[in-house]
């Protein structure tokens, strides 16, 4: 975090007299993977990450928005279901057969950002560096699909109590690189996310352990993501790439 926040610092400096094309809107799509770090290593694995992202673009480079990511994977390390499992590690359903129990990682994340595009190539004033930081929230939890119904400690709100769920405020950085085309058929970006998130899980009994978890946790999550985006012009763009 501290590395973006000095680079957008010496960016704004050296480019201080930047006349950066026109005011547009932008909306993006993007796909990307994750990995864990922090206290978030121990319960889960690398993750998918998809999202959307509103920004508004300045004349001058700046760039205000949302963005809204949710995530996604298979890889679950924490085991919440031991307790449940029989001597050959399967969750039996009520009958006593192997029960088709599925245990995956969804999280969501909402962040109001800021930035600035700094451009590289004179011929192209909307496209260059995109350098933000946000403000927001993020959860995440162990989320337990029962295919069958059919397994008593998980039905209703019973499945709560293995969820983990866990949330809290968030900080996100993002450095990549931003491309607008003159003719509006080439519109992309790619680069790094960051994120630091300070949670807390809003269970009040793991019911596993039979323990409560009150204990702060800092969450960290970085990434690579590439997007689409739309672009929306306010005039014709033809008006905009005068020198």
């Amino acid at each position: 975090m501290k590395l973006v926040i000095v680079l957008l610092f010496f960016c704004f400096s050296v480019n201080a007299q930047i006349d950066s094309s026109n005011k547009l809107h932008i909306i993006g799509i993007h796909l990307g993977g994750q990995i864990p770090g922090g206290n978030l290593v121990n319960r889960f694995g690398p993750n998918l990450d998809v999202g959307i992202t509103y920004l508004i673009k300045t004349k001058k480079g700046w760039v205000f928005g949302i963005e809204s990511n949710y995530m996604y994977s298979n890889n679950v390390k924490e085991d919440v279901l031991k307790q449940l499992k029989n001597d050959e590690g399967n969750v039996t359903n009520n009958l006593g057969y192997p029960a088709d129990v599925r245990v995956t990682q969804r999280g969501l994340g909402i962040h109001l950002v800021s930035g600035r595009i700094f451009k590289i190539f004179k011929n192209n004033q909307n496209s260059g560096i995109m350098i933000n930081i946000g403000l927001g929230y993020l959860q995440h939890k162990i989320n337990i699909y029962d295919a069958e119904q059919k397994i008593a400690a998980l039905q209703g709100d019973l499945i709560f109590g293995y969820d983990r769920l866990s949330l809290g405020v968030s900080f996100s950085q993002f450095i990549g690189y931003l491309h607008l085309s003159k003719n509006r058929l080439s519109n992309f970006y790619f680069g790094l996310s960051m994120y630091e998130a300070f949670t807390r899980s809003v269970r009040q009994v793991n019911y596993d352990t039979g323990l409560s978890d009150t204990k702060q946790n800092l969450d960290l999550i970085n990434g690579f993501r590439f997007g689409w985006i739309l672009p929306l012009y306010n005039k014709k763009p033809k008006d905009f790439y005068y020198n």
